[in-house]
């Protein structure tokens, strides 16, 4: 299927971000920004660029000059896009190596509206509450700005601050809440879905969830599920869960 044209005008120009985009006018591209777009990406005069806040407001421009670290652009086109009815966060266990940073990753690409690092009991990684702890949070936020701007998505999914167990409990208050597990007798493909509100995705660990948690999150309101006949890893199963609340909401076919 070809994509339609308008689409292709959003979705393959390069996207750079500014803390705010003006309705029309001149740009002037600086900083880390300005030097990624005139010395990596190496952007012309007459070339088609986005520019985004990350917080919906998108707009696409002309680049009309480039120097060193600078590049000047008209825009031409202004759009901001409202949040979906449906917002999806994900609950994520800590993960060791990268796959924490994987996960981050990928659901972005896949549409998640905000992230929330689990501290879960089977976790082998643990986040300190000091320096080492403030730059894993870091990764996970620099890794959802770098995937949504690659997917040219308008908004950067939050990551928020890490929660333990009993913190993630109380956060789900208000929310439909799905607890990804294998052996769940309720698939997501037929679990109830609102037609509006907050989403939770909850994804345990390597190690899977314990009793003690799946009880508490339980207790909270969250619906055990299963994605399918296989096991799927930490760092993919957000994603894969993610695709498929895209195709059973208004959330694909609305934006």
């Amino acid at each position: 299927m070809t994509p339609h044209p308008r689409a292709l005008a959003w979705s393959r120009p390069a996207l750079f971000l500014l803390d705010a985009v003006p309705g029309a006018g001149e740009v002037v591209l600086d900083g880390a920004e300005g030097r990624h777009a005139a010395d990596v990406k190496r952007v012309t005069p007459g070339e088609m660029i986005l520019l985004g806040d990350g917080a919906g407001t998108r707009a696409r421009a002309e680049v009309t000059a480039v120097a060193k670290g600078h590049v000047t652009a008209t825009i031409r086109e202004h759009r901001h896009d409202e949040p979906p009815a449906v917002t999806i966060t994900l609950a994520q266990a800590l993960a060791k190596g990268d796959r924490g940073e994987l996960a981050v990753e990928l659901a972005t690409e896949a549409g998640v509206d905000a992230v929330v690092p689990w501290r879960a009991e089977r976790c082998v990684t643990r986040w300190d509450d000091g320096p080492r702890g403030a730059k894993a949070l870091a990764r996970w936020r620099s890794t959802a700005t770098e995937a949504a701007k690659q997917a040219r998505r308008a908004r950067i999914p939050h990551v928020e601050e890490p929660v333990t167990t009993p913190q993630l409990a109380r956060r789900l208050g208000g929310t439909t809440t799905l607890l990804l597990e294998a052996g769940a007798d309720e698939s997501l493909a037929t679990v109830a879905l609102p037609e509006a509100g907050e989403v939770v995705l909850v994804v345990g660990p390597e190690g899977g969830v314990t009793d003690t948690e799946a009880a508490r999150l339980a207790d909270a309101g969250a619906v055990p599920v299963r994605l399918g006949p296989d096991v799927l890893r930490t760092s993919t199963a957000g994603a894969v869960a993610l695709g498929a609340l895209g195709v059973r909401t208004a959330r694909w076919t609305s934006r």
